[in-house]
This record gives C-alpha cells, sequence and structure tokens, in this order.
C-alpha cells in the first residue's frame, strides 16, 4: 500500500512537470499518480504492453496520469486562453 502511494506520487509529480510546468502538492500528486496507474495499465494492456518492475510501474502510472491530465483540461477549459 504504501509503495503505491510512493510510485502515485512520483508518476503525479511526473505528469505535473511534463503537462503544466508543476506538481500539485502532496495529496494531488497522489492522487493523480493513482488514477493515472488505473488508466495506464488499461491502456497498456489494450496495446499489449507489460511493464515490470519499479520504473514500469512509474512509467505506467505517468503515462496514465498525463492522459487523465490531458482528459480533465479537455472537459474543464483549463488552461485555455482568456479572451
Amino acid at each position: 500500500m504504501l509503495w503505491s502511494l510512493f510510485i502515485g506520487a512520483v508518476a503525479g509529480w511526473l505528469a505535473g512537470k511534463i503537462f503544466r510546468g508543476g506538481g500539485f502538492g502532496l495529496v494531488g500528486d497522489i492522487i493523480v499518480g493513482v488514477v493515472g496507474a488505473f488508466i495506464g495499465g488499461i491502456l497498456f494492456n489494450l496495446i499489449g504492453i507489460n511493464a515490470y518492475g519499479t520504473i514500469g510501474s512509474i512509467i505506467t502510472a505517468t503515462v496514465g496520469a498525463v492522459v487523465f491530465l490531458w482528459i480533465l483540461r479537455m472537459f474543464t477549459g483549463a488552461g485555455q486562453a482568456r479572451r
């Protein structure tokens, strides 16, 4: 359980750095990372990629977290230029 939270925190932080240039705070990073791990696991399973070990888990969760943040941005409109 603790290891999953660590993976989620790292993946959420990385996704925040990739997507918006910063993290979301510890709790936000963990939430984004855990949701990202779920989404990444589904996506990797669909395309037939198996990720093993800590690095594989972080990569899977980070890819899923970036997809999750992209979907959130599509629905919320966050990040669009204001007029």
